[in-house]
């Protein structure tokens, strides 16, 4: 076979693993190298090859390096946890500033059991314990799980979408990970596990920094936003894909629609109801990052303040850029629109002191193409019973609003905050839910396709761990836009899309993984769902859509 590595071509033996081929590449990399890339789809070292490749190392400085460690330690904390008190319920539930946050649903944990846990898992990193792969065929799978009477992976077999089942063994000890493992437990050197709340965290580090471990940052209201999501959905009786599937196959998936959207609006009014008793906000800000659905949640928000006799009047930010030879730049020489210094802060800020003193401006029309802004001669004043709502990157940032006193302010940050797991050890990523969601409306709103999306979100990453990210607690709420049935809905209309994607596209590796995990899920019909849905934000029928 002939097999392509860094612009080389050779020739190899068919059954040639990755690992012995590029043996001496991978001892001498200056970072750990963890897997490869084969034919642009993330393998295990052990691969055997069969088929001409293109391979490339896939190393600890990367996102899909540093998934695949976390994985691998995850796996080693549930080995030792198992070992030590195998009667013990784990859940994975979300990840928290580069650590996992877990909990024991049926056991009270102390800081004895966390020094036992840290101290075996420690040992079997030190022996350095082959993590196998053992795939079963579908008839197999079944078997296995009749007999062995776990739910471990059994995800894989509950689907007419998957063709076999695979769980990964260590010593005696097996579970199903989403997604490849390292071949071995000595990989994960780097680790820490604390108690935490309730719970306790897996700390890890983080891809851009992987010989390091980052000091753990807390983020109170986002962890108090997911619990109480968390404990919600647990009353409900949803909180894994298996159980989102039985409601599925029962009913449409009903109830939970039902519920999610009760539940949305029941947020919402409260959030209004707050800002209303507030006498003193004048201005509401909202920011989250990509595919969050704040456009659909800043029009609901605007119906409940309605309905406390406020009016809500929108001003729009992208109005108030800085003329073009004014704008940054950035590290590749290419304007940043996206940092705080390409808006007009200036006279932004004159314009909603006047505003709020009841005076009247002459609102700029921004020309994109030119680069310079324009007065059409468009007015606005706002009333007294008006409040301002402005939606952008920057609003949780007071750099943006700095002449507006604070207590003038209500600051809300929205995400699609997922608590939907495929099973009690694989979370499902915040992140995929709402790139999967950005796939799906940039293709039916912008006719992008889903390879286009995938290209420009590490850069759309980049701006949210930048700009949002570091201000998300400062809000004074916050709104977790995602619905525990919206990827069984999204699923029909995002599969077409990932599908065309070929193996020769450096974008086939997260295509085959978001493949994989649409494919776990029943399909739920759109017809039963409301049109002011903030899912119909990205699967079009939306009554709120401009």
């Amino acid at each position: 076979m002939k097999v392509t590595y860094e612009n080389k071509e050779f020739e190899v033996e068919e059954g040639t693993k990755v690992q012995e081929l590029l043996k001496n590449e991978i001892e001498n990399a200056k970072i750990e190298v963890i897997a490869c890339m084969c034919n642009n789809e993330v393998r295990s070292l052990n691969l055997e090859l069969k088929e001409d490749s293109k391979l490339e190392l896939i190393d600890l400085n990367s996102k899909d390096g540093m998934m695949i460690y976390i994985r691998g330690i995850m796996y080693i904390m549930a080995k030792a946890l198992n070992e030590l008190y195998p009667e013990a319920l784990l859940t994975v539930n979300y990840q928290l500033s580069n650590a996992m946050f877990c909990e024991l649903d049926n056991m009270k944990i102390t800081d004895e059991m966390i020094a036992k846990i840290h101290s075996r898992m420690q040992e079997i990193i030190d022996k350095d314990i082959e993590i196998r792969k053992v795939k079963m065929t579908k008839e197999e799978a079944e078997t296995f799980y009749k007999e062995e009477n776990t739910l471990k992976g059994r995800v894989q077999v509950d689907t007419e979408h998957e063709y076999g089942a695979s769980l990964y063994y260590c010593e005696d000890y097996y579970n199903y990970f989403f997604g490849v493992m390292p071949i071995s437990t000595g990989y994960t050197k780097l680790y820490d596990i604390v108690r935490y709340k309730d719970g306790f965290i897996v700390r890890y580090p983080n891809w851009k920094k992987p010989t390091e471990l980052s000091p753990f940052v807390e983020n109170k209201k986002l962890l108090a936003t997911l619990d109480e999501y968390e404990d919600i959905y647990k009353l409900i009786g949803i909180n894994t894909i298996y159980k989102l599937n039985r409601e599925t196959k029962r009913d449409g998936a009903t109830d939970a629609i039902l519920l999610s959207e009760a539940l949305h609006e029941k947020k919402i009014a409260e959030l209004a109801d707050n800002i209303a008793k507030n006498k003193s906000v004048k201005v509401v800000l909202i920011a989250g990052p990509s595919s969050s659905g704040k456009t659909t949640f800043a029009k609901r928000l605007g119906m409940q303040l309605r309905l406390n006799g406020i009016k809500p009047v929108t001003i729009s930010v992208d109005n108030y850029f800085v003329e073009r030879e004014q704008n940054p730049k950035d590290e590749f020489g290419n304007y940043d629109f996206e940092c705080i210094e390409a808006l007009d802060t200036k006279l932004f800020n004159e314009h909603l002191v006047k505003l709020l003193n009841g005076e009247e401006i002459e609102v700029p029309t921004f020309d994109f193409t030119v680069g310079t802004k324009r007065y059409n001669g468009e007015t606005m004043k706002l009333e007294p019973d008006e409040i301002l709502v402005i939606e952008g990157i920057h609003c949780l940032n007071d750099k943006l609003t700095s002449s507006i006193p604070k207590e003038q302010k209500y600051k809300i940050y929205i995400s699609a905050l997922t608590v939907l797991n495929i099973d009690y050890y694989n979370r499902i990523s915040t992140t995929d839910t709402r790139l999967i969601r950005r796939i799906v409306r940039d293709n039916q709103y912008r006719g992008y396709s889903a390879k286009h999306t995938i290209k420009m979100w590490y850069s759309v990453n980049r701006g949210e761990e930048k700009y949002i990210y570091p201000y998300q607690e400062e809000a004074d709420s916050m709104f977790n836009s995602s619905l525990i049935y919206e990827l069984g809905v999204l699923k029909d209309y995002a599969l077409p899309l990932l599908k065309e994607i070929k193996n020769t596209e450096p974008e086939y590796a997260e295509a085959c993984r978001l493949i994989r995990l649409l494919t776990y899920f029943e399909s739920i019909p759109q017809e039963n769902i409301s049109k002011t849905s903030l899912i119909r934000e990205f699967i079009g029928g939306s009554l709120l859509a401009d």
